[in-house]
């Protein structure tokens, strides 16, 4: 394991490597997908607000930031930024200006949070979620959590929040309003079958492993990543790939999975691809740079179906692309999310940070998915009945169309 680690880092060295030669190519600023970093310098709130509009200005993707007069904000704002809540409330109404879900500042906390999430550490209970019909359902408990010693299951349906209705709030606004300070409580309201019930919950630091792993009906492996978000990704996948060795046919779950770390992805799809293009960033002003496989002496060869949902974005997207694009894997599920974006995280003066959009991606072929998703091989839609009913409808399809390949290649 100590020599998969190397492995691990000298790839993630090199990803990183080719991406600050891709920027500074452009515009003589680097972009670094792993940042572990806090700017301590303190500022005035005024000047916080005039270093984050020269950031956006000289390295937003779209040079015409969204045909709009740039300066006309720091002239709207010049003089009147008292406090870092002031300059918080300003960056964001400039950042709204720019059409772009994806670039966001973030106060301390937020910014801390975020670090938290790629040391793949956080204070929660230990759920994770999802959302179908509107609806915010558990999907599953982990083990040893606060969640677990509350009775928390999966198919709860939470309602509310301490006493806050959650019914139209995003899946990440309702995780916000579960997390809070170590050892403090969360009364969350489920509905349980038709009982409404009220459980009281200790949050508790929570070591996230976004890597699952067993062996399903004998031979066949599955692989489940629940996020990209995490430094410890390549090394957790590459422990699951060991567990699951014996196999002959591969599930990889990208279902949920929003994205995270650019080199993740491409660390798991180079096992996968071993040479050509993986996936092409295109900077600003239309500079085009691929990254290409690295030699590994880590490869899977065996037939593999990729499990994929609306929500999988990014980072999920540019694996299960490169995989489609290189006819590695079979596609199953429902079209993905269609984020082809790639954020670059910059730290702030006043321990604050900035997610900013330096660049898009394509898939090997050269396809732009952003705002179109990725089409799987085979739709299979999961409802809410399924949920329900504990009944894995696209996971079953898989096993049976695994099957039949891992058949055919005998």
């Amino acid at each position: 394991m100590k020599k998969s680690r190397i492995i691990i880092f000298s790839f993630i060295i090199l990803t990183l490597l080719v991406l600050n030669k891709f920027v500074m190519q452009q515009n003589n600023y680097d972009i670094s997908e792993m940042p572990d970093m806090i700017d301590h310098d303190h500022v005035s709130s005024q000047k916080l607000f005039d270093n984050t509009w020269k950031l956006i200005r000289d390295n937003y993707y779209d040079a015409e930031l969204n045909t709009q007069s740039w300066s006309r904000w720091k002239e709207h704002y010049h003089g009147k930024i008292k406090t870092d809540d002031d300059a918080k409330v300003a960056i964001d109404t400039m950042l709204a200006s720019l059409n772009d879900p994806y670039s966001r500042f973030m106060s301390k906390s937020e910014y801390s949070e975020q670090n938290n999430s790629i040391n793949s550490k956080i204070t929660g209970i230990g759920v994770n979620i999802t959302s179908l019909a509107g609806k915010i359902y558990i999907v599953n408990v982990m083990d040893g959590t606060p969640a677990q010693f509350a009775n928390l299951l999966p198919k709860d349906i939470i309602l509310s929040i301490d006493g806050k209705d959650v019914n139209g709030l995003s899946l990440s606004e309702v995780a916000n309003l579960v997390r809070g300070p170590e050892n403090s409580f969360v009364n969350i309201t489920i509905m349980r079958n038709n009982d409404k019930l009220t459980k009281r919950v200790m949050r508790k630091e929570i070591k996230i492993k976004t890597v699952k792993s067993s062996v399903i009906d004998k031979n066949i492996g599955y692989i489940q990543i629940t996020s990209f978000i995490g430094s410890t990704t390549p090394n957790e996948f590459l422990e699951a790939l060991e567990k699951t060795k014996n196999t002959t046919g591969l599930i990889l779950d990208l279902r949920g999975n929003t994205g995270g770390l650019l080199p993740n992805a491409i660390f798991i799809a180079n096992l996968f691809i071993p040479e050509g293009n993986l996936v092409s960033i295109v900077g600003r002003n239309g500079y085009k740079y691929d990254i290409n496989a690295q030699d590994t002496e880590f490869k899977i060869t065996k037939p593999t179906i990729v499990l994929v949902d609306g929500n999988s974005a990014s980072a999920s997207e540019i694996l299960s692309g490169a995989l489609k694009d290189y006819k590695k894997a079979k596609l199953l599920g429902t079209k993905t999310y269609g984020k082809g974006m790639v954020q670059k995280i910059i730290p702030m003066p006043n321990e604050t940070g900035l997610n900013l959009t330096v660049a898009k991606y394509l898939t090997p072929k050269g396809t732009d998915i952003n705002k179109k998703g990725i089409t799987p091989d085979v739709k299979v839609e999961f409802s809410i009945k399924d949920v329900k009913n504990n009944n894995d409808a696209q996971l079953q399809a898989a096993k049976n169309m695994l099957s039949k390949m891992m058949l055919s290649k005998k």
